[in-house]
C-alpha cells in the first residue's frame, strides 16, 4: 500500500525558513520521481517542485523560483522542501506527490503552511 505523510507545516514570519517533509512506504522509493505541489483557497495545485531518481532538481513556478529547494534521502524513504525567505504567497497547502509505474499518482494528506506575521 503506498503511503506519503507530509509533516512540518506551520505558521512563519515574512522572510523565515521553513523545512516541510514527507515519508513514503509501499514501493520502492529510489525510483520515482518525487514531488511537492501547493494548492490555495479556490485554486488548483500546482507544482513547487520536482526530483529525479538522481537527484536533480527542476524548479517550477515564478513565486518561488530559487527560494525553495527539494531533497530526498533514498535511505530514509523522505523527500524535503526547504523553503526560505518565505513571502504571504506561499501560504497553502503542500502535497507530496509520486507515480508509481503500474500502479499510478498518490497524493499524500497535505501540511498547512502559513507565511503571516
Amino acid at each position: 500500500q503506498v503511503q506519503l505523510v507530509e509533516s512540518g507545516g506551520g505558521l512563519v514570519q515574512p522572510g523565515g525558513s521553513l523545512r516541510v517533509s514527507c515519508t513514503a512506504s509501499g514501493f520502492i522509493f529510489s525510483s520515482v520521481v518525487m514531488s511537492w505541489y501547493r494548492q490555495t483557497p479556490g485554486e488548483e495545485r500546482e507544482l513547487v517542485e520536482s526530483i529525479t531518481t538522481i537527484s536533480g532538481s527542476t524548479h517550477y513556478g515564478d513565486s518561488v523560483k530559487c527560494r525553495f529547494t527539494i531533497s530526498r534521502d533514498n535511505a530514509k524513504n523522505m523527500v524535503y522542501l526547504q523553503m526560505n525567505r518565505l513571502k504571504p504567497e506561499a501560504t497553502g497547502v503542500y502535497y507530496c506527490y509520486t507515480y508509481v509505474n503500474r500502479r499510478g499518482g498518490y497524493w499524500g494528506q497535505g501540511t498547512q503552511v502559513t507565511v503571516s506575521s
